[in-house]
């Protein structure tokens, strides 16, 4: 489970087996989680997190989109 980043309680990562889906971003804070795709930014799920949680992770999958990008192509080659 690669990690991409933490911040504000949050931690960002991908799962290393999930290359064959669309480009996304896992996250999850305080035993909830949610994920994210990519392009574009949009939530496909999510669990035990609040909306301002849910508001201020997809912030920061915008402010660090390009890391979370390059890390992508890092681990799942595509």
């Amino acid at each position: 489970m690669p990690e991409v980043f933490r911040e504000f309680g949050f931690v960002f990562f991908f799962y290393a087996n999930e290359g064959q889906e669309p480009m996304h971003i896992h996250v999850r804070k305080a035993g909830g989680f949610a994920k994210f795709w990519m392009e574009p930014i949009e939530l496909d799920f999510a669990q035990g997190m609040k909306v301002v949680e849910l508001k201020m992770a997809e912030q920061l999958i915008q402010e660090h989109t390009e890391l979370i990008k390059s890390k992508w192509h890092e681990i799942h080659g595509s």
